[in-house]
This record gives C-alpha cells, sequence and structure tokens, in this order.
C-alpha cells in the first residue's frame, strides 16, 4: 500500500479498538496534512503507562489521555515518522462525560494526537476553534458524529 505505514498496538485492551478503522482516519489525516512516507505508531496504553511517559518526556505527574511525539520529519520530502500513545484508562472515565462510548473517546485521542503531528495545536484560542472543527471533520468520517452542542469535544489535557 502507498503512503505512510500504520502500526497499530493494543497493550491494554479495556476498550473495543478497531485498528482498521483508525488506521483509515490516519491515513486520511497525514494524507490531508501533505504526508506521503513514513511511519506512524499508535498505542493503546492503561493510566499507568501514559503516566510514566507522561512524566519521563513532559514532567506531568498524572495520567493523560494522549501524547504525541515526532521523530523525524521533512515537509518538503512529505515524510513524518511519529507515534501516538493513548490512554484507554482515561477515555473509559471521561467518555461518560460526553455521553458517548469508550471507544469514541479513544479514537478521538488518536485524531488529536496525529492532529497535532501533521501541525496543528490547540493552545491558542483561534488555533484550538480549528483543531476542534477538524476533529469533527475526522470523527464524521469515520461515522461518529459529535456530541451535540458542545463544544467541549476534544479538551484534550495536552
Amino acid at each position: 500500500m502507498d503512503g505512510p505505514r500504520i502500526e497499530i498496538t493494543n497493550e491494554s485492551g479495556k476498550v473495543p479498538f478497531d485498528s482498521q478503522r483508525a488506521a483509515g482516519l490516519i491515513r486520511r489525516i497525514l494524507a490531508d496534512g501533505g504526508v506521503r512516507r513514513g511511519v506512524m505508531e499508535v498505542t493503546v496504553v492503561g493510566d499507568p503507562a501514559i503516566h510514566r511517559l507522561n512524566a519521563q518526556f513532559l514532567g506531568h505527574d498524572r495520567p493523560t489521555d494522549v501524547l504525541a511525539f515526532e521523530m523525524d520529519s521533512d515537509p518538503g520530502a512529505a515524510l513524518l515518522e511519529g507515534s501516538v500513545v493513548v490512554s484507554d484508562e482515561t477515555a473509559l472515565s471521561r467518555a461518560g462525560d460526553y455521553g458517548w462510548p469508550a471507544e469514541n473517546e479513544l479514537l478521538l485521542y488518536v485524531v488529536h494526537g496525529v492532529l497535532h503531528l501533521v501541525g496543528y495545536d490547540d493552545h491558542a484560542p483561534d488555533d484550538e476553534k480549528l483543531m476542534r472543527a477538524k476533529e469533527r471533520e475526522y470523527l464524521a468520517l469515520a461515522g461518529i458524529d459529535s456530541i451535540a452542542g458542545s463544544d467541549d469535544l476534544g479538551k484534550k489535557e495536552d
């Protein structure tokens, strides 16, 4: 298959995770971001593992929902190598706040992480608004409706 290689590993298994569905969304986000080569790794872990990574790499002593790491990139060569780590335990604990299944919450984390790696940010209000719109757009492609009337979709801890 043409395009970046997508590698998905579910180390936790507490939430059903459709790897093919996720891979399709990842391919689309990467293509839309101009990425034609590289590797995108996605790993589903529990809170203890993501807590360790969050502390080690960001200095935050707590679990989080998603971490995104750029390993290598060359926009001129349409190359991106990155890794996204998501917590299914966090998805389980937060999904009810938004009234949707944990698998949707987990897929949102994957979309959010990959969007970061292709250049989206959510720290400034205008950037956050754009990122939320992109999250809704990609989730809709997977047949997931955003939460009606909610601007909270994707309010990640980063």
